[in-house]
């Protein structure tokens, strides 16, 4: 199927590059906008109780609001407030309402229940429009308000800041914005570096960027129109994401064609004729990556949380895409380009040679002009030196390539190998018991001292740790029309403030206008995002719902409770997403190797690989950098990228040597050519995607060096360990067994009967 493509291809190059363009210019200028979605509780289902708790209260109290964000007030010499700084802060608050900021509904006064004990910090609460919050046009409501504050506060002694949630979204789109600016720049310099150390051809290094940016267009616009049509909600880090995933695996694939179409030219064949067979004989195996991939990231529509939904689309929508153009796109600008301006190398276009480069370096150390009459006899040497063929240096390939000897280290020692490379993982996995999750998003995704974590670690200290985000106990009557019992509130609010972890319980319960409904506010002793609050919660709820009085109902509520809801949620995503997609990818691996047995040793290596990820990654944050836990959606990621994208090398390494055993030659042999000859491919692909991976250490922030740090270190896995040893080695071991049932058309040795006619490729096409 995949030569047909390629014939087709080649024929109509033209006609598909133009029509790449076209679909490309159609689809962006057609795409709805896609906005991003950070408000945790949306990503979960109605039937967690932190969300019916939500609706209790938008039902039972509709004026009251969470505040979408916190002014806060000290003096500028670190005293306590007094009379005249009052006065101040009424007269800030007042000018802060005149402005009738855009969002903005209610902007309450400092009173004495929002200033600290100490007496040097007071509170302002901004209430904002419904749900809007965590819009992004928040982000330039909070910008206004903490502007206009400073300047209300000139001339004053106060010094005035801006925290809470629509604070914290204005700091983060800041964070964001520079963070992708640098993925995206460090991605690209990456890919253009590596391929031209690889390559030595600027056309090449240019080809796959130039690529994936048309493509890009096409995926971007794709996704907006199936997040509008299915109501997905897509999160911040999405874009961030997305330009590493179109540009790692673009630039895989790519890999892919591209080695195989160079050792078709070093085989003697034409341009085309090679552009046809790399599609014919690489294609399967970038397809089968990409179904791995596609299946891994869509199965996340199994996940109950909104996030994971649809990030998992997303990726497999932009992996579809860049699969599509692979064999298409790609191969059609392949078969356009002479082969000897694909080829033709940096020093060419500057009309010089690497003979003439060595003679410049060599000049300051031998000195020739030194001698008498040297330079007379030096100029017209150099000048007559026999230039270096490059347009045909490419086609040689190198006698003593490393690769060619790790694979001949491969075929001669395998059992070796297996060992110590499955050590290795193992050993590494056994760290990933000490992983500890964490929720503090905020403050891992920003540095300390941007303004909003500057106040939300004020808040911490001067007030109780849990006053930034305090929980909501709602308690509603059962029975139709009757009011709550007074003096049982008394002592139901008692009972709540016995509970361990709770800081403090405010006695006076706020009641909705019908008397049915109250809403009690719990203040914790620790963070609302820590594990330590989020394991209070359990606690908390055992509480209301056991000493609720006869004839109503409970309902924990607030960030912490979301919290405590998500981490349930995950439990239960990781316990089904996992194993269903582990069942589908094996299920592509066997149609791919028309084996039974292969899949099962590649998914126990891919689990070696997920385990070494995350317990390398807890080693280093948690233990050495002393974090108190790793990001909760870690382990997604991990598996989103590892178990994922990391499947691709496997795939690739393993077909190739399941090829090179269909020509005859015996398992051991067959593993050393596959390393001699898809190694470099391998290496070269899992060595970008893991550098575009680490870029994202550039952002500064300890969430993006967490995802940056454990993906690229399980991408470099999955490359250098697994599908270049391991796999190869323990395939060698087993032998013809593991291609079992299909074995009878893979020979046991050179010599054997030949394989099937429909195993191989043409003659002519070779």
């Amino acid at each position: 199927m995949f030569h047909r493509i390629g014939h087709f291809v080649v024929r109509r190059a033209w006609w598909v590059i133009v029509g790449w363009l076209v679909a490309a210019v159609a689809i962006i200028a057609t795409a709805p906008t896609l906005t991003a979605q950070t408000d945790e509780s949306a990503f979960l289902p109605k039937h967690y109780e932190s969300i019916q708790a939500a609706q209790v209260q938008e039902k039972a109290f509709p004026a009251n609001f969470t505040p979408a964000a916190m002014v806060l007030f000290e003096r500028t010499d670190g005293g306590k407030l007094d009379g005249a700084d009052t006065a101040a802060m009424g007269k800030v608050v007042q000018g802060l309402t005149d402005k009738h900021v855009k969002m903005v509904e209610t902007i309450l006064p400092v009173s004495e229940q929002s200033t600290s004990k100490d007496g040097r910090y007071a509170l302002s609460m901004v209430g904002m429009e419904k749900n809007s919050a965590h819009k992004p046009e928040a982000a330039d409501s909070a910008k206004e308000l903490r502007d206009e504050a400073k300047k209300l506060a000139e001339g004053t002694n106060l010094k005035v800041q801006l925290g809470g949630q629509a604070a914290q979204n204005l700091d983060q789109k800041d964070s964001s914005e520079l963070a992708n600016a640098l993925i995206g720049i460090g991605t690209i310099v990456i890919i253009l570096l590596t391929l031209w150390l690889i390559f030595r051809s600027p056309i090449i290094a240019l080809l796959p960027i130039v690529s994936i940016f048309v493509y890009s267009m096409v995926a971007n616009g794709l996704i907006a129109d199936a997040s509008k049509a299915f109501g997905l909600k897509a999160d911040s880090s999405v874009s961030a994401i997305l330009i590493i995933v179109l540009f790692g695996v673009g630039t895989d694939y790519f890999l892919f064609l591209m080695f195989r179409y160079r050792e078709r030219m070093r085989a003697g064949e034409d341009r085309k004729t090679a552009v046809v067979n790399a599609v014919g004989r690489v294609g399967e195996a970038i397809s089968s990556a990409a179904g791995a991939v596609i299946v891994a990231f869509s199965v996340l529509l199994l996940s109950s949380l909104g996030m994971f939904k649809a990030l998992g689309p997303s990726l497999a929508i932009a992996v579809a895409v860049t699969a599509l153009a692979s064999v298409t796109l790609v191969p059609a600008v392949l078969s356009v380009i002479p082969e000897r301006v694909l080829f033709r190398r940096m020093v060419q276009w500057f009309r010089w040679d690497w003979r003439h480069l060595k003679w410049l370096v060599l000049l300051p150390r031998t000195k020739p002009w030194a001698a008498p009459g040297a330079v007379g006899t030096f100029l017209p040497t150099l000048r007559s030196r026999p230039r270096c063929n490059f347009p045909e240096a490419w086609r040689i390939e190198p006698e003593n390539a490393r690769f060619a000897a790790l694979g001949r280290t491969v075929e001669r020692r395998p059992l070796l190998v297996t060992l110590v490379s499955g050590a290795m993982l193992v050993v590494l996995s056994f760290a990933a018991f000490g992983y500890k999750g964490t929720f503090d998003l905020a403050s891992g995704s920003m540095p300390k001292t941007k303004e909003s974590m500057v106040v939300q670690d004020t808040l911490m200290t001067a007030f109780s740790a849990g006053a930034a985000d305090p929980s909501h106990i709602y308690l509603t009557s059962t029975k139709e029309g009757a009011k709550l019992d007074a003096s049982a509130l008394t002592g139901y609010v008692a009972e709540l403030g016995k509970v361990p972890g709770v800081a403090q319980v405010v006695p006076q319960p706020h009641l909705s206008q019908d008397g049915a409904t109250a809403d009690i506010t719990v203040m914790l002793k620790d963070a609302p995002a820590t594990n330590r609050a989020i394991d209070t919660i359990d606690g908390l709820r055992k509480v209301a719902h056991g000493s609720a009085p006869q004839g109503t109902e409970a309902y924990v509520g607030g960030i912490t409770s979301v919290y405590k809801d998500i981490n349930t949620a995950m439990a239960r995503d990781y316990s089904l997403v996992f194993p269903v997609a582990a069942l589908l990818i094996m299920l592509i691996l066997a149609l791919l190797l028309r084996s039974i047995v292969a899949p099962w040793y590649l998914m126990a290596a891919v689990g070696l690989g997920f385990g070494a990820t995350v317990g390398a990654t807890s080693l280093v944050f948690q233990r050495f950098q002393g974090e108190p836990g790793l990001m909760f959606m870690l382990p997604m990621f991990i598996y989103l990228f590892v178990v994922a994208i990391g499947t691709d090398y496997n795939i690739l390494m393993i077909a190739r040597l399941r090829e090179e055993a269909a020509e005859g030659h015996s398992p051991r042999k067959a593993a050393g050519l596959a390393m001699r000859h898809g190694g470099p491919t391998v290496a070269a692909a899992g060595s970008i995607l893991a550098l575009t991976f680490a870029t994202m250490l550039l952002a500064g922030n300890s969430l993006f060096s967490q995802i940056g740090f454990s993906v690229a270190f399980g991408i470099a896995v999955s490359a250098f360990v697994m599908a270049m040893f391991f796999t190869p080695a323990l395939t060698a071991l087993l032998g013809r067994a593991a291609w079992w049932p299909g074995h009878s058309r893979i020979p046991g040795h050179a010599g054997d009967t030949p394989v099937a006619a429909d195993e191989l490729e043409p003659a002519g096409r070779r």
